[in-house]
Parts: structure tokens; C-alpha cells; sequence
């Protein structure tokens, strides 16, 4: 079956610092239109940075949408223009302060496909230097280094709930095993 929704008019609803909205009309595959509600976002880059000892560094924020402290993977919006490699460099230095000795991207994943265009490019970070965090002005974070064991706890324990962060630490855990080779 053909599943393609053709677009015939887009209209931007809202523009805001990080995302815009769009409506969007569509004609869908048996001919009918239809709309859908867009929220369009420039695409993130989220590092998992492994230690030599094999531990995970963690950033720790609060969240407004959530209203609550959320434990996550270092991640950062792209600026315009930017390549997801430099923006996850860039990210891993300024939210933790360590800077990747190597650099490999092992993700592409579609966020929430149902409503969003967001694309997160995740990397993986090793041989990582330890220098100084400088996380933009209106962030206020904290990392730490964490066991594996100890993420995967947390998140059977519904402590950790960031999607991206789930899929990075089962991840990281198939890395560490040397299930999951890095090129």
C-alpha cells in the first residue's frame, strides 16, 4: 500500500526560540485531506561519553515541560548550519567539561515522528580529557560518572525517562560488553 501524504499548504502557527508550528494540509493516499500539526526543530546531537574505566558521564537539569530533575545524556540543539559532529564537541564540553579523544556517530533516531521533525545524531565519546564545563547562561547542570549497571537500574526503576538517554545507555551497556563494535 501507498502510505505517502502528499503536502498541499503549510501555515506557520507559532515561531519560538527553539521550535516553530506548523499546520499542515495534506491529501492522504485515498485521496481524502487531512491536516497535521508539525512541530519543527533544527535537530540535536546527543553524546555518550564512555571513560577509559567504563563508566558513563551523566548531566543532570532540570526540565520545565516535566517539571522535574532529569538525569541525561549530554545533548544540544544544532546551531544553523552546523554539523551534528561539531555540535556534539561542542555540547560534551560545555555541559561536562571533557573534551572526546574520538568521536563516532552510532544513531540516527527520529524523536517523536508522530508530531516533530527532530532528528538526534548520537555520538559516541571516548578517550576523553578532562578540562572546563561551561554550560550556557541559562543552564544550570551538574555530571557525574555513573556504573552502568547503576543507569540500567534506573531506568527499570522509572527513574530515568528521557528516551534519547534509555537508548544511549542500552547502548552503552552492548559497548561496554563488546557486543556493539565501534568503527
Amino acid at each position: 500500500m501507498n502510505y505517502y501524504e502528499k503536502t498541499v499548504n503549510e501555515e506557520r502557527k507559532y515561531t519560538g526560540n527553539i521550535i516553530n508550528v506548523d499546520k499542515v494540509t495534506v491529501v492522504l493516499p485515498d485521496g481524502r485531506e487531512s491536516t497535521r500539526d508539525v512541530v519543527r526543530h533544527p535537530g540535536a546531537s546527543v553524546i555518550l561519553p564512555i571513560t577509559d574505566d567504563g563508566k558513563i558521564i551523566m548531566v543532570e537539569q532540570y526540565r520545565k515541560p516535566c517539571e522535574m530533575i532529569s538525569l541525561e545524556l549530554p545533548a544540544g540543539k544544532l546551531d544553523a548550519g552546523e554539523p551534528p559532529e561539531e555540535c556534539a564537541k561542542r555540547e560534551l564540553q560545555e555541559e561536562t567539561g571533557y573534551i572526546a579523544g574520538k568521536l563516532a556517530k552510532v544513531l540516527t533516531i527520529h524523536s517523536t515522528p508522530g508530531f516533530s521533525d527532530e532528528v538526534l545524531h548520537m555520538f559516541v565519546a571516548t578517550d576523553l580529557v578532562e578540562k572546563n564545563a561551561h554550560p550556557d547562561e541559562d543552564e544550570f547542570i551538574s555530571c557525574r560518572k555513573y556504573d552502568i549497571s547503576e543507569l540500567i537500574s534506573m531506568v527499570e526503576k522509572g527513574e530515568i525517562t528521557d528516551a534519547k538517554t534509555i537508548i544511549g545507555i542500552f547502548l552503552a551497556d552492548r559497548i561496554i560488553k563488546g557486543e556493539h563494535k565501534l568503527s
